[in-house]
């Protein structure tokens, strides 16, 4: 079949499944219905169930991916909508993303450790909270794994948009702040979209620890690492 085509029909079917699950969603409330995370499932199992391999989804998956830079570009109106207030909370917002990016390495080194795993796939657990594609470019300068970075990126916004509201719930994190700069230091571009859905300020917050994060993780990821294995 034409690349063309299978490309189109990839595009179609994943924007038909993306559609169905937001609207799954909006009727029921629940982090397992998120449309990205049960949206994925679903597209694994139509990929497993009619045999297609992820390299011919991907010809058509691929320009879909491409729109992950403008999407995070677009980040920046409710950013700029809620400029001021963010200036006048940037040192809590940036001590509460160091603490999340220090956790969220630390956590995943500790575990990988008292797991027994090698370090090859340590070095790409490192960087799991951070965007992808800043997770990768991590990952390889440490002698990781960049396939690996990206779905341990996958698994870490996923599994943090699912668990955020009972640890919200447990501590009684009710700002919306406090929310979107928990959920965008640990989950990433993933975390943000949930914020979004608590208002234009949860999303800013979450932009910016996003932001921030990436950062901070950048630098402080070789030396912890170094120091811990």
């Amino acid at each position: 079949m034409n690349n063309i085509v299978i490309g189109l029909l990839a595009i179609i079917g994943t924007l038909i499944v993306y559609l169905f699950m937001w609207k799954l969603h909006r009727r029921i409330l629940l982090p397992v219905t998120l449309p990205i995370f049960l949206g994925s499932i679903v597209i694994v199992l139509i990929l497993l169930i009619f045999h297609i391999d992820y390299d011919t989804y991907m010809i058509g998956g691929e320009w879909i991916n491409q729109l992950l830079g403008p999407a995070v570009v677009a980040l920046a109106y409710p950013l700029y909508q809620q400029r001021d207030l963010l200036k006048r909370l940037f040192f809590p917002i940036l001590m509460g993303t160091f603490v999340g990016a220090v956790v969220g390495i630390m956590s995943g080194v500790l575990l990988a450790k008292w797991l027994g795993v090698e370090e090859f796939i340590i070095y790409s657990l490192v960087s799991k909270s951070v965007t992808t594609p800043v997770s990768i470019v991590i990952a390889d300068s440490l002698g990781g794994a960049m396939p690996l970075a990206a779905v341990f990126v996958m698994l870490a916004g996923m599994c943090g948009v699912l668990i955020a509201p009972f640890i919200f719930k447990a501590f009684k994190i009710d700002h919306v702040i406090g929310r979107g700069v928990g959920i965008g230091s640990a989950s990433h571009a993933i975390g943000t979209a949930r914020a979004m859905e608590d208002g234009p300020l949860g999303g800013s917050a979450s932009t910016v620890a996003m932001v921030l994060s990436a950062i901070i993780v950048s630098i402080i990821a070789p030396i912890l690492v170094e120091w811990m294995i």
